[in-house]
């Protein structure tokens, strides 16, 4: 299993500053800094098109960056021996040869990282795939079992790092239990994680901090517990129509929320306000950090989405994170 980690490792595992990827006039990622502590899960968050994948590639030196940079355990990643074995890296588990077997996949990774044969075996324990299912071609392999491979070799050098983009797609419920687990395990040892998904409650199970990207730049960042502890407000009415005009009225972002009613930056006490005021009787009225992550990621991001809709359904007002951009809270297969 994964070694106990030094923990007395840099203030920052991962270290983002300024990191910006232009393609001619569009810019892609946008002056991104953020940082990775050990001991810790953080999940990177942001809809379709905001820019994760490019920071990941950037990060671990696919991608140049136009400007900015990154280091991991204090170099950049080409600049680290044998980076294997100091960062874990899995960013698209369909990239893997379709004609080799999984077995042959984790071997020849071995051998690149100067490690003894044995660890092969070591990682498909740890990964839950039988002699059987190494001896196929991945080509074979179900998206699950693919992804369960991806990890295999992003633990194969024993990392202190591990960088993940979306590494529970195709698990069923139980490999999604047991993916936490490993995670959790692997951070409670020392280890740093920086996690994308797009499977919120499984970030809001398992993350200790959060980055949320949208349009190249950072929306919010901070520790999960205070950033849903300071998530706005959440109102209901019985004609929500009504509360729309009545919040538009007076000048209150909202955006709509996943199970109906609106979430805004603004306090309790003044959504209640204009609601009265245009007599408009509310059915609900509380702290929106008590609807967890995705209505907070929703909120967040309304109007950040490339199709200009909000991962929401788009906000009234001029959008629910506006004056939030770059703010810093606290800091089915197998």
């Amino acid at each position: 299993m994964v070694t106990q980690h030094n923990r007395e490792a840099p203030p920052y595992a991962i270290h983002v500053e300024g990191l910006t990827k232009s393609y001619g006039d569009h810019t892609a990622v946008d002056g991104v800094s953020f940082g990775v502590r050990p001991g810790t899960v953080t999940g990177f968050l942001g809809p379709n098109g905001a820019g994760k994948s490019t920071t990941m590639r950037m990060m671990v030196g696919l991608t140049p960056p136009t400007a900015g940079g990154c280091t991991v355990l204090g170099r950049t990643y080409r600049q680290l021996p044998e980076p294997g074995r100091h960062v874990g890296v899995l960013l698209d588990a369909s990239a893997q040869h379709s004609g080799r077997t999984g077995r042959e996949i984790l071997t020849l990774g071995a051998m690149m990282m100067g490690l003894p044969a044995g660890r092969v075996d070591d990682v498909l324990g740890i990964v839950g795939l039988t002699p059987a299912e190494a001896r196929r071609r991945t080509g074979d392999y179900s998206l699950g079992m693919r992804q369960r491979l991806g990890v295999g070799h992003a633990l194969l050098g024993d990392p202190r790092v591990l960088i993940l983009d979306e590494p529970a797609n195709g698990l069923d419920p139980a490999g999604i239990h047991w993916m936490r687990g490993l995670l959790r395990d692997f951070a409670d040892r020392g280890g740093s994680i920086l996690l994308s998904s797009h499977l919120l409650r499984e970030v809001e199970v398992i993350a200790d901090e959060l980055v949320v990207i949208g349009r190249g730049k950072i929306v919010v960042q901070g520790t999960k517990k205070d950033l849903l502890a300071d998530a706005g407000t959440f109102v209901r009415a019985a004609d929500d129509g009504a509360l729309a005009d009545a919040l538009t009225g007076a000048g209150i972002a909202h955006s709509a929320a996943a199970d109906g009613g609106f979430l805004t930056p603004e306090s309790t006490e003044r959504v209640s306000a204009a609601a009265a005021a245009a007599g408009v009787q509310v059915s609900e009225l509380r702290a929106a950090g008590q609807t967890g992550l995705e209505d907070m990621f929703l909120r967040l991001t309304a109007g950040h989405s490339r199709d200009g809709a909000g991962a929401g359904g788009g906000t009234k007002g001029g959008g629910a994170a506006k004056g939030r951009t770059g703010r810093t809270k606290g800091g089915t297969g197998r």
